[in-house]
Parts: C-alpha cells; sequence; structure tokens
C-alpha cells in the first residue's frame, strides 16, 4: 500500500492527513493556524504526528508529503508572503519538512493542489484540459492544460481570481481594484447583498454571511436571490474570458457557493454563454460542481501531489 501525507494550510486551520493511493484517509488531525507563533513550532508537531502514524502502517510504502497553501510556490517549496497567514514573508515549509522526515516534499498553491485532487479522484478523472475555481473567501485557480497543471515560470500562474473584472472597481486584499474575488467569491457576495439592500431603502443585515444569503434565497427573498444572480453573471463572464485562454473542457467549481446550485448555476451559465467567443460554443464546455467531499478534498488535493 502506498501512501502521502496531505497538508492543508489556511489562514484560519491547518489541516494533516494520511491518504492511501484510492484517496481513503486513514488519519487525520488539525490545528488552529493562530495556535503557532512560528512555522517550525508547528513543522515539529506535524512530523512526530506524522511518525506516529506510520508506525501503525509499517507495511506500507510511504512516497512523502504534499502540502498546498496559500501563495506556495512549487518551484520554491516555500510559502511567499501571503497576506492572511500569521507566518510572514517567505517560509520555506518544503526544505523544513524534508530536515525532519528525509521524504520528497512538494508544495503548491491550495487552488492547484485541489485540482490535481479533482483530476486523480474526483470529477476529471479522464479529462485532460480543466480549470479548477474555488469558490471561498477569495477566488483561488487551478488551470489544467493537457493533464499537466500550469505553474509559469514563477510558480504563480493561474490566480484567475485576481485578474480585474472592473478597472478602478471594489478593493481587493491584493492591493488593486476590480478583481474577480471581490465581486464573486462566499466574502463579495455579503458586500453585492448588503449594497442591493442599501439601493433599495431596506434595513441593513450586517451579520449576514453566504449561508444566510442562501437560506434568504430559497426563501424567496428578492433581494438575496438578486445577490446570487449578480454573483453568478459576474463569475459567469469571468470564466468566459478565462476560456479564451486555455479552451478547457470542463469548468469545475468548488466551495460554499458552488453547493448554491441553481441560485448561482443559472445566471452563471447564461452569462457564460452570452460571453463566451463562438469559437468556443460549439464546445459544450461544462460547468459542474466538484463533487468531492469539502471536508476532504483539501487533503485529498495536497497529497495528489506525491500520489499523481
Amino acid at each position: 500500500m502506498k501512501l502521502a501525507a496531505g497538508i492543508d494550510i489556511g489562514g484560519t486551520n491547518i489541516l494533516l492527513g494520511l491518504v492511501n493511493e484510492s484517496g481513503k484517509i486513514l488519519e487525520q488531525s488539525s490545528w488552529k493556524t493562530s495556535f503557532f507563533n512560528n512555522p517550525e513550532t508547528w513543522v515539529n508537531n506535524a512530523s512526530n504526528k506524522l511518525v506516529e502514524w506510520l508506525n501503525q502502517y509499517p507495511n506500507a510504502c510511504f512516497m512523502g508529503v504534499g502540502i498546498g497553501a496559500p501563495n506556495g510556490n512549487i518551484h520554491s517549496g516555500a510559502i511567499e508572503h501571503a497576506p492572511n497567514m500569521p507566518w510572514k514573508g517567505v517560509v520555506p515549509l518544503a526544505r523544513m519538512f524534508q530536515e525532519k522526515l528525509s521524504c520528497q516534499v512538494l508544495l503548491t498553491n491550495d487552488a492547484n493542489a485541489a485540482a490535481l485532487g479533482e483530476m486523480l479522484f474526483g470529477e476529471t478523472k479522464n479529462c485532460r484540459n480543466f480549470l479548477y475555481i474555488t469558490l471561498g473567501t477569495g477566488v483561488g485557480s487551478g488551470i489544467v492544460v493537457d493533464g499537466k497543471l500550469v505553474y509559469g515560470h514563477d510558480g504563480f500562474a493561474g490566480e484567475i481570481g485576481h485578474v480585474i473584472l472592473y478597472p478602478d472597481g471594489r478593493p481587493c486584499g491584493c492591493g488593486r481594484k476590480g478583481c474577480v474575488e471581490t465581486y464573486c467569491s462566499a466574502t463579495a457576495i455579503k458586500t453585492t447583498y448588503a449594497e442591493i439592500l442599501k439601493k433599495k431603502n431596506l434595513p441593513e443585515n450586517p451579520t449576514a454571511d453566504a449561508k444566510n444569503i442562501y437560506e434568504r434565497a430559497m426563501a424567496s427573498e428578492e433581494s438575496a436571490i438578486e445577490a446570487f444572480e449578480k454573483t453568478g453573471e459576474w463569475l459567469g463572464l469571468a470564466l468566459a474570458n478565462s476560456v479564451a485562454y486555455t479552451s478547457p473542457e470542463k469548468i469545475i467549481l468548488f466551495g460554499g457557493l458552488a453547493q448554491a446550485g441553481k441560485l448561482l448555476f443559472e445566471p452563471l451559465k447564461k452569462s457564460f454563454y452570452q460571453n463566451l467567443l463562438f469559437n468556443y460554443k460549439k464546445n459544450n464546455i461544462q460547468i459542474l460542481p466538484s463533487k468531492l467531499p469539502e471536508s476532504d478534498a483539501a487533503l485529498l488535493g495536497a497529497a495528489s501531489l506525491i500520489l499523481t
């Protein structure tokens, strides 16, 4: 049996799992990111936990460690200046784990890792050209062309969430204005909803989050439905533009917003096909939600770095 460790690092939580070649998560642990003032302490804890697990599988072949992280660079093996992480600057996590465990360690952007997981275990097993879009706090993306992730010369290719949708639009955490992320993420739909309420002179709802807006839309609240319609329209436009670069067979959406069903997908697909270049309309590009369990996808994606 072949095993790989998968690590998903986020601004709030860090997940560690032991995954077999069939995509079954055999062991799993999590930590609060903020609990660790420096990455060295966490690497020590995670390495010790991993060794403890591996001792339970003495006949297995341990392949190595795959890490998905914000601003993760496949070329340097480091997290580089991630804005939402407590660990600042350049954090050479791959090297740190290699020194502790003496095994292969690969690190990349979390959305790239998730795209690999989808290709190995999910909706795109037999698909060699697809876009993978994560709709969470931000908008992440992984681009697969001819069965390979696109990294670019510096390891940071594929930032669809930071393509400018509206010049001088909403301010983005990246420092620019009008990025896709500011209109199409789970965070952005809260802003959209608030703008709609204000325009209609309706009472503000400062505690509303994406889940609450979804529940209101399902209860037929017009403003909530409109928020999903606008989000879908913007995302459809962004995806139609993205198709012109790689001509994918499928586009897979992952994250909480992707579970909104027709509330998001109907306006998204309408906008997508309205804005799609004629040459691509005959290709019947599928836009689908990921079928990987949300709780498992991050670990499977990270482990896929090693298992592919």
